[in-house]
């Protein structure tokens, strides 16, 4: 979708979009009796998210409500994804959406464009007999009334967070025969292209000799490869220490030999939602020119069981040295990250790390769909990632840890076993990944499991993918590192 920014309404034909707080509004009122009329008779009061219809001299009228603080950044972006959800399939082809006398300032206007164009995004690749009414016709949206530099503010800071966002979705909607650890990394590479970021790709091989033990078991029963895919953004023109951001990257999980219920498992297509939000999240941030120095890690493995597929029970070395006797193989991503977390440790010696992973159902049952659970062992990254969460829209929500549950992983024949009991798996999941976490090291674990996918539709998305993870990480980025 065009964004386009304007002094005055523009010429031609396009459906208007007026935000008002009521029938009363002055936006309504320079519009003339016949749409109060309109507005009393549709009972229209103003309500957030609300929404009235008029034409009116052969335009097309859309009032839509306005929160009371409706130059809340929020409340930008709800009102910019409220007026393209109106109008994305209802046969208009331009909108323009008029603040004018709304005193919205650069980024609050800039966020109304960013509200709309993240509602616009669709994947309807595979959809070839959509009936006409059900196809997307607005092409275009202009924001009027913006003031000055609100182009800029939405091209140099938040058209880079869309592009992060349209890459996250794009790779956990693909279907798993086609997105797995090759094509992610080719879909990655490619969609990185001119950006400034560095990649490295580590293939079976390698990741053999370096004795990743535990990504390779999760891998060995598919006929996939597996890849380690290494980004690299350098943009604080320093060579201090990176930020390191890891992706589990399980392109499809069956569970393996712990085989999952037929019913539903369609839908762990999308279990590779945190390397998704990773890729996105360094696109982003090498699209506005980040001053930090981040790298991002995916473990990119396909799990599924075959006659060589780990087994439960099976022990294997991972490349920390650490043992792991595997109870469950569908307690997969863990295995994942533990080996990821040790490459980015030796290699690149990050201060912080923070990692995200689809992980545990665990997690849906305290949070729901409404917060990824947070965990940490540092008080201050932990709350600076929850400030960061806030304002991004990706909140997070801290969980518990402690010795009390790290004793329910030990093994009698190995260092450490994959699971614990079924209680607290969420928080059982996160101590199997601190015990891979070197002294010094600040760290957080995002159990994102509840929030990749989306059955509901929202103002800033269509039901499926959501993109979560890329604008907490940009946020966190331009909070903390960037401060």
């Amino acid at each position: 979708m065009k964004i386009r920014f304007a002094d005055r309404l523009p010429d031609g034909n396009f459906a208007l979009v007026v935000p008002a707080t009521g029938p009363d509004a002055e936006s309504v009122r320079n519009l003339g009796g016949e749409l109060r009329d309109a507005l009393s008779r549709q009972r229209f009061e103003g309500d957030a998210a609300s929404a009235a219809e008029h034409f009116q001299g052969g335009r097309r009228i859309v009032v839509l409500g306005l929160e009371k603080n409706g130059n809340s950044p929020a409340s930008a972006e709800k009102l910019g994804g409220n007026a393209v959800a109106r109008l994305l399939t209802s046969g208009e082809t331009a909108a323009v959406i008029d603040l004018t006398g709304l005193n919205y300032d650069a980024d609050g206007a800039a966020r109304v464009a960013l509200g709309a164009a993240l509602r616009a995004w669709r994947y309807d690749r595979y959809r070839t007999t959509l009936k006409e009414k059900q196809k997307p016709t607005l092409a275009e949206v202009t924001i009027v009334g913006a003031g000055e530099g609100a182009e800029d503010r939405y091209r140099s800071r938040w058209e880079p967070v869309l592009d992060g966002v349209a890459l996250t979705r794009e790779l956990v909607t693909e279907p798993a025969n086609i997105i797995y650890p090759e094509s992610f990394v080719e879909r990655v590479q490619a969609s990185l292209d001119g950006t400034g970021v560095e990649i490295e790709v580590l293939d079976r091989a390698q990741m053999e000799k370096l004795g990743m033990g535990a990504l390779l078991g999760v891998a060995q029963g598919s006929a996939r490869d597996p890849r380690l895919l290494i980004l690299r953004w350098n943009g604080s023109g320093s060579d201090g220490a990176p930020t390191a951001f890891v992706g589990k990257g399980v392109t499809f999980d069956t569970g393996g030999i712990s085989i999952k219920p037929a019913a539903g498992m369609e839908a762990m297509k999308w279990d590779m939602g945190g390397a998704g939000a990773v890729a996105g999240a360094l696109k982003t941030l090498a699209r506005r020119k980040a001053k930090a120095n981040i790298v991002g890690i995916c473990g990119l493995v396909e799990n599924m069981p075959s006659g060589t597929a780990q087994r439960p029970g099976d022990v294997v070395t991972t490349m920390s040295g650490q043992s792991v006797e595997v109870i469950n193989t569908d307690a997969e991503g863990r295995l994942v990250l533990a080996d990821a977390i040790t490459y980015v440790e030796r290699t690149y010696k990050p201060s912080t790390i923070v990692d995200l992973a689809t992980l545990t159902g665990a997690i849906l049952i305290s949070l729901g769909h409404e917060y990824a659970g947070l965990f940490s062992n540092n008080e201050d990254l932990a709350a600076k990632l929850t400030k960061a969460g806030d304002t991004s829209g990706d909140k997070l929500w801290r969980m518990p840890m402690g010795d009390v549950f790290d004793r329910l992983i030990d093994s009698p024949i190995a260092d450490m076993k994959n699971v614990g009991p079924r209680e607290g798996g969420s928080i059982t999941a996160a101590q199997f990944i601190q015990r891979f976490i070197d002294n010094g090291v600040q760290w957080a674990h995002i159990d994102m499991a509840g929030k990749a996918w989306s059955d509901k539709a929202s103002h800033d998305r269509e039901k499926g993918a959501t993109g979560f993870g890329v604008r907490l990480l940009d946020q966190y980025v331009e909070d903390v590192i960037e401060a």
